[in-house]
């Protein structure tokens, strides 16, 4: 008889955002007069089109497949073709870390790679992951039956955890800018992770899918400007929030040759060559014209029209910022970040606060708990609107908060 995973009967039984979307699916049932007016600031997908240069190369390249002399089949390394490889690099280097292109690997997006690269590690490793979490960082070790340790990332730390040297951890989960508590690591406090890991012969998985969102001189936009990570880490970034290919998939894992580990029997052993080897058999790559159109967000006119975009979404952030403030209620993030965390208002737990803000002023957000333990009591919100949704948005918020 064929044997399950009971692996995963371990994990919650709906993912956070399925949860949420039948919660708002019965309102709306329930409230056919108020459904239209439903504003969504919980999932972190984007809403601005895609910039004109980058659908400008998607098509060249889509023509290209059209043409015999042109035409593209499997891609020869499965690593990512060496244009986009090479574009990712300058960009690097465009904030002062230098990445070779040999380092680089083309994946559909960082949330793929963060729950993949748990492949290459044994299942008796102990993984470390600061609470509040993205939830994939957590189900794919669950999936895996690893034992999982958590660092407390609470409202008296700023939400920024940091090691306990008595705790050993052999693998460690890291975001910065935080998703979802919009905070973000400073230098020194990445040192600090990028020593432990060192004493501790651990591997950093850095998920960096925000970076694009760092305003601050003193929060690193890589872990890789960090001396001592590259032999430690890997890091692992998005176009999704970047340049808004939340429906294209793409993104890309820096995994340095320096990165060695050793075997059971004591032999060295590189990570990139496990992951290399990993990619080989599960994965065929980027589709050609994905990456054609990823190569053209890292040009001089992509990165322009791009920025214009994750700009128009800081304003929202500050606006939202802004409401909070007036409120009176306490936030994290907003600035470095596109995620605002926000402390519940009058005590109410997190679900409690979805629903008040559901049925009262008919607005989405994230209950907190939904990302650990260290989240009730917290709700997160998204820029990722437009102007106007957002400003009604906060205006429904204040009249709720202020008026009452």
């Amino acid at each position: 008889m064929a044997q399950v995973n009971e692996n995963f009967l371990n994990l919650e039984k709906n993912y956070l955002f399925i949860d949420i979307a039948k919660k708002i699916k019965a309102y709306s049932e329930e409230n056919p007069d108020k459904a239209a007016k439903i504003i969504r600031m919980g999932i972190g997908d984007v809403t601005l089109p895609i910039a004109k240069a980058v659908v400008d190369a998607m098509k060249k390249a889509a023509d290209e497949m059209g043409v015999k002399e042109t035409f593209r089949g499997y891609e020869d390394s499965g690593a990512g073709y060496d244009f986009l490889r090479e574009a990712v690099s300058g960009y690097y280097k465009s904030f002062g870390v230098n990445v070779s292109p040999s380092e680089i690997r083309i994946n559909d997006g960082a949330k793929s790679d963060c729950g993949n690269i748990t492949d290459i590690f044994g299942s008796d490793n102990t993984v470390l992951i600061t609470d509040p979490a993205y939830p994939v960082y957590v189900d794919t070790n669950v999936m895996s039956g690893r034992k999982i340790i958590y660092a407390d990332c609470t409202e008296e730390n700023g939400f920024a955890a940091m090691p306990d040297e008595n705790v050993h951890a052999d693998i460690i989960y890291l975001c910065s800018p935080n998703n979802p508590t919009g905070s973000a690591y400073t230098r020194d406090q990445l040192k600090v992770w990028v020593d432990y890991a060192l004493k501790n012969n651990a591997v950093i998985i850095y998920d960096s899918a925000y970076e694009a969102f760092i305003t601050d001189a003193d929060v690193p936009r890589s872990i890789f400007a960090i001396e001592g990570a590259e032999k430690c880490a890997v890091e692992m970034c998005s176009l999704s929030k970047t340049a808004g290919f939340t429906g294209m998939r793409c993104g890309y894992t820096v995994i340095s040759d320096k990165l060695v580990m050793k075997t059971s029997k004591g032999e060295e052993i590189s990570i990139a060559s496990l992951w290399n080897r990993r990619e080989g058999s599960k994965f065929n790559g980027v589709s050609y014209p994905v990456q054609r159109a990823a190569e053209a967000v890292f040009s001089e006119e992509g990165m322009k029209q791009t920025r214009a975009n994750i700009e128009y979404y800081q304003e929202n952030a500050r606006i939202i910022g802004e409401a909070l403030d007036e409120c009176g209620i306490k936030y994290t993030g907003g600035k470095n970040s596109p995620y605002i965390w926000l402390k519940c208002p009058n005590g109410m737990g997190s679900w409690e606060f979805f629903d008040y803000m559901l049925h009262e002023i008919q607005v989405v957000g994230t209950p907190g708990k939904g990302f650990g333990k260290n989240g009730e009591g917290w709700f997160r919100l998204t820029s990722f609107n437009t102007h106007e949704n957002t400003k009604e948005a906060m205006e429904r918020l204040k009249k709720l908060i202020i008026d009452k």
